[in-house]
């Protein structure tokens, strides 16, 4: 009986070629053997895995390099609109017919790309937020920012956001007709001006103004009831300044040609879900080791009154896709493929046409011409980063 069974025991490892078949061969080793035979399979599993997500990669990337392709021709008839020297209205409406249709196939791609029968480009896949609170608008979040709780992340506000701005002392006649020299630096960006005799303060606020449009400058001015100037940045925030002179005394500074730069301007401070946000410009963005990593919103009212109180909350919805690509729990890659429709495209950027989105975009007007430039410049940079975030995970 013992060398029938020792028999039968090597006639199973010779046919198993497995040097532990059961239990009783080896307990030690049979934990080892299975850990590994679990491991092995796991691993070709998760090959398997990261091949099918590439794939889907891939398609969405092709779809999305054919957005770009269509915001190009976009951008190419708004310039074209732009160049109102040589335009009519029928040409101006031949621009705005093909900007139409290329946003038209901009929706047609984020109703139907799809890989087997999953949606990729209408939202379904990305992360969405809905803001509630006067001021408070929800910018993004990523595949780290967890789904918020009913009543949403709420959101508190320390300090609003302020542009810099300087204004001068009061510019009488006198300062006027002596020929006054103004000269202003912004971001590498520079200009002058000079008063005539006989003009006076609203002809001078005219030449500021169309300095600053000329050269570039991301300034505006405006005058007070006692003839001063006030000068302020664009953008909001602590990084943005800029530098006024002035070539005649007690104008800018006591002394004449003495430089004053301006950089008062002070960055939104507040918290998102009760952690501490990192504030730029009008941006509070949650970070650290939160439920709402990573989410972004635009603040744009004033200091509240009471800093302890809410400005409002942000609901999170979290839809982004997962792959696992390694053999054990949490070795995952995340990717966010928001709505490509064009309204949801291009928010938030301020333009004087007051286009919300891409889908409300005019060529027919030089403004709007110029303000098309702007809006999709912006979903150019949105969808590229898309499209380098799906190029690092393949």
């Amino acid at each position: 009986l013992g060398v029938d069974r020792r028999m039968k025991t090597s006639m199973e490892h010779l046919s198993s070629g497995e040097k532990i078949v059961r239990a009783a061969d080896s307990p030690a080793q049979l934990m080892i053997s299975e850990q590994m035979r679990a491991q092995i399979a796991s691993v070709v599993q998760a090959i398997d895995n990261a091949h099918t997500g590439v794939s889907m990669v891939q398609t969405t990337e092709a779809a999305l390099d054919e957005v770009n392709r269509l915001l190009v021709d976009v951008r190419q008839r708004a310039i074209h609109a732009a160049n109102e020297g040589a335009n009519d209205p029928n040409m101006l409406e031949a621009d705005q017919f093909e900007v139409k249709n290329s946003l038209e196939s901009i929706d047609r791609i984020a109703q139907f790309a799809q890989f087997g029968k999953r949606k990729l480009l209408d939202g379904s896949n990305g992360v969405n937020g809905l803001a509630a609170g006067k001021g408070l608008v929800f910018i993004k979040a990523t595949p780290d920012t967890r789904p918020s709780p009913a009543q949403g992340y709420d959101v508190r506000v320390r300090q609003a956001s302020t542009r810099a701005s300087f204004t001068t002392e009061p510019i009488a006649r006198e300062t006027i007709d002596q020929g006054l020299t103004l000269s202003f630096e912004e971001n590498g960006r520079v200009t002058s001006l000079q008063s005539k005799a006989g003009e006076d303060i609203d002809v001078l606020l005219r030449k500021v103004q169309n300095a600053f449009t000329l050269d570039g400058l991301e300034l505006e001015a405006s005058k007070t009831a006692d003839d001063r100037l006030v000068i302020t940045h664009h953008k909001y925030g602590s990084s943005e300044s800029f530098t006024i002179v002035a070539d005649l005394p007690n104008v800018v500074s006591q002394a004449a040609n003495t430089p004053v730069v301006v950089n008062n301007g002070f960055d939104v401070a507040g918290t998102i879900n009760g952690q501490l946000a990192k504030g730029k410009g009008r941006i509070l963005t949650a970070a650290g080791e939160t439920d709402a990593d990573g989410l972004q919103v635009l603040y744009t009212g004033p200091t509240p009154a009471d800093a302890m109180l809410p400005v409002g909350s942000v609901k999170v919805n979290q839809g982004s896709l997962a792959f696992q690509i390694g053999p054990n729990a949490g070795q995952k890659v995340s990717v966010a493929l928001n709505s490509v429709n064009t309204r949801t495209v291009a928010l938030n950027v301020p333009n004087p046409s007051g286009f919300k989105n891409l889908a409300e975009i005019d060529v027919r007007t030089p403004q709007g011409a110029e303000d098309t430039m702007r809006l999709v410049d912006k979903a150019i940079d949105d969808i590229t980063v898309v499209r380098g975030e799906l190029g690092a995970i393949q």
